[in-house]
């Protein structure tokens, strides 16, 4: 992984490939940003205008690249563009330091190191550029081939060219403060977990299904000191886990239920974290349309997201106890599969009627919420890729979130906009659960179509434990990203959701949980 350092070198004296200088759109033209005097001077005061010369124009996220001026210890200057100027007196946005630190690193892949000279007035900006610059330099070369029909996987290393920044120095970051110390140590732990979610979610199906995930996560439980237990095929079926078994039976490959929990001698409070674990959904004998079936491995998302989570506040020491539970199934066509019609018995007692294969992840994720609510924990949040609704709702950037409690539900999409993740709160219309009335079971697992992101969350609610407060995360949107990267969001596995759960449990262990 890239390394990180806090750099007492100014931005002309740093000896590295690269040194990174944030630009802005201003009233008049291009503006360069505070932390980038020391290039300025190297260019006469004329920074903005060569840039501008070279097509320049601050917009957010764009990268313009020239030779170093006479004067600088860099061969190169990356300018990155930091968007909108803010007002005289304002501060950068974190945000948009996080994204312009994600291109640059991105841009800089091969390098071996990089200065970042961009505006670090506190510790909280200087963590942003850390985050932005470790996660926009993140690659996924397990398996490319290097010209001589073997990959990573094989042992052999990629071709340098592709190879991610290797260090990322935060220029004016005040190794000796304390506040920013902490801050780089938060930022590496954070998108080492973040980067290890985006490897599960880029992994191929054939390499990762229940069974291997759950050893990933019993490899880190004993990494990390943390206690982990796995229910396999056998255990699922004696202790009634229904809606896993239906889900699973028609794979080769077996379904699984992680619990894998950080606990803290000091804490006071409890926050359990659900994850879907769908290693590839086929949506089974409910089969998905050409098109819409070849990402279906980004569909352990959720899983993935908690996972990382539950790792990251170990990694940090939070005196609160994160408990995560990884629902892991693949749902494929098959003899033994479930069919549309059938009725499972799930380990709540409730029967469910299934009416679309497809509609799989709420069962899943219904078996391990009842389970959760048995520990009786202060919260749940559950996270999943569960519905195309949700996208069709709220796009590709934006997760939603709906809840059981009103202020929990304002307090998690608070917190998601404080790190930087894009959400929004959903409605739960009471009118809508009648939609899954079954004349044969307790429920069936589809309602209304319209509205169809609703009904799933209206479908978990029925699983939660009397008096617990619950959100609901759908990140069917952000969790997998189709097209060509944008700041420090790669194509493929984004690790959404990961930095809004780490966040809510540093505010619970402050004892603010919303």
């Amino acid at each position: 992984m890239t390394a990180l350092t806090l750099s007492t070198s100014s931005a002309a004296t740093v000896r590295a490939d690269a040194v990174v200088v944030g630009v802005a759109k201003g009233a008049k033209g291009v503006v360069v940003a505070p932390g980038a005097e020391a290039v300025d001077k190297a260019f006469g005061g004329k920074l903005a205008a060569v840039l501008e010369t070279l097509g320049a124009s601050g917009a957010e996220g764009e990268v313009t690249k020239l030779p170093a001026a006479d004067g600088l210890k860099t061969p190169v200057v990356l300018a990155v563009g930091l968007g909108e100027a803010p007002a005289k007196g304002d501060d950068y946005d974190n945000e948009a330091l996080r994204r312009a630190a994600g291109s640059a690193a991105r841009a800089l892949a091969g390098s071996k190191k990089a200065g970042f000279a961009l505006p670090v007035e506190d510790a909280e900006a200087a963590a942003a550029v850390s985050e932005g610059a470790l996660l926009g330099a993140y690659t996924f070369t397990a398996y490319r081939s290097n010209g001589n029909g073997q990959n990573a996987k094989g042992g052999k290393k990629n071709d340098a060219k592709s190879a991610p920044l290797g260090e990322v120095a935060i220029l004016g970051g005040k190794p000796r403060d304390k506040e920013f110390k902490a801050a780089a140590e938060r930022s590496q732990a954070l998108a080492a977990e973040i980067n290890r979610a985006r490897d599960l979610i880029n992994t191929p199906s054939n390499d990762l299904n229940p069974k291997s995930f759950a050893a990933e996560a019993q490899a880190a439980a004993k990494e990390f000191g943390l206690e982990v237990e796995v229910l396999d095929e056998k255990a699922l079926k004696k202790g009634g886990f229904g809606g896993l078994m239906g889900v699973g039976q028609g794979s080769e490959a077996p379904p699984r239920l992680v619990r894998i929990a950080h606990t803290h001698a000091e804490a006071t409070k409890t926050l359990a974290l659900v994850g879907k674990g769908i290693t590839y959904d086929s949506g089974g004998i409910s089969l998905k349309p050409a098109g819409h079936n070849e990402t279906m491995k980004c569909d352990m998302s959720g899983a993935a997201a908690v996972f990382a989570a539950v790792v990251a506040a170990a990694k940090l020491d939070l005196e609160v106890n994160v408990t995560g539970w990884l629902a892991l199934a693949e749902n494929m066509p098959s003899g033994s599969a479930t069919r549309p019609g059938d009725v499972l018995t799930m380990y709540s007692g409730k029967t469910v009627e299934v009416l679309n294969t497809d509609a799989e992840g709420r069962l899943v994720l219904a078996d391990a919420l009842t389970r959760a609510s048995e520990e009786s924990p202060d919260a749940i949040v559950d996270v999943a890729t569960l519905t195309g609704a949700m996208v069709l709702a709220l796009g590709h950037r934006h997760f939603g979130i709906m809840a059981n409690d009103d202020a929990f539900r304002t307090s998690i999409h608070e917190i998601a906009e404080e790190v930087g993740e894009q959400s929004w709160p959903m409605p739960m219309p009471e009118h809508l659960r009648k939609g899954m009335d079954s004349p044969v079971a307790d429920i069936a697992n589809m309602g209304e179509r319209m509205g169809g992101g609703l009904v799933a969350g209206l479908f978990l609610k029925e699983f939660i434990g009397e008096g617990i407060t619950w959100a609901h995360l759908d990140i069917a949107g952000p969790a997998f990203h189709e097209g060509a990267p944008w700041g420090y969001t790669p194509k493929g596995g984004t690790g959404s959701a990961v930095r809004t759960l780490v966040r809510l449990a540093e505010r619970t262990a402050a004892g603010d949980l919303g």
